[in-house]
């Protein structure tokens, strides 16, 4: 089970990133993409035993990347375009922290603690890029909460069970998968809409009577 939870995140992240790239919302589905990467590595460490090299996986992609581009996501969806250098720059930036960061101690079965393996370089660009990335996509969604209600309560909602996966350091892999999956459903959802809605459909079956009459 420690395995298949995130394993099964990881799938759902990647299908849900590749549908937001088709919709062409690339910064969402990277962000989701880093996501499933960081699912991958919590499925690998459950399979294999955690490491270095499955640590700086998680650590890039979970702890550094994902709220920072959904953050750069919510501002291209209000037209500051400036944002996308931006996180391509930051993106870079992190990937060198990650490559480069010295990664110490001894692992155990569980999640690793990022204070008992990191120096404080990396865990301080961390907390910096997930705090900015999680207040500005709570931001822009609270700014523009009245053109699109749900889609923004979802959006919430997504970066608070993210947050809170996070924050619960003794759920182990399983649940912090758990949190991954919903997390990523929701902002998918958030994002690109619910498949059905009702009153589009109303709207759609009431225009198509007129049509006919």
């Amino acid at each position: 089970m420690d395995v298949l939870v995130p394993y099964a995140a990881a799938l759902v992240s990647f299908a849900l990133a590749g549908a937001l790239r088709r919709r062409r919302r690339y910064a969402w589905a990277a962000a989701l993409a880093s996501y499933a990467f960081a699912a991958c590595a919590m499925a690998w460490g459950a399979a294999d035993g955690w490491d270095a090299r499955t640590f700086r996986v998680y650590y890039l992609a979970g702890g550094m990347l994902t709220a920072p581009l959904l953050g750069v996501g919510s501002l291209l969806f209000t037209g500051r375009r400036w944002a996308a250098p931006v996180g391509f720059l930051y993106s870079g930036f992190a990937l060198g922290v990650a490559v480069t960061m010295h990664v110490h101690g001894v692992f155990g079965p569980g999640i690793p603690a990022a204070q008992a393996h990191l120096d404080w370089l990396p865990r301080g660009v961390a907390i910096a890029a997930n705090s900015l990335g999680s207040l500005t996509v709570i931001l822009v969604a609270l700014v523009t909460l009245r053109r699109r209600p749900l889609g923004n309560c979802l959006i919430i909602a997504g970066v608070a069970v993210a947050a809170a996966g996070s924050g619960l350091s003794g759920l182990g892999v399983s649940g912090a998968g758990g949190f991954v999956l919903v997390a990523a459903c929701l902002l998918y959802l958030g994002v690109a809409g619910l498949p059905f809605a009702p009153r589009a459909a109303l709207t759609r079956w009431r225009g198509s009577r007129a049509g006919r009459g």
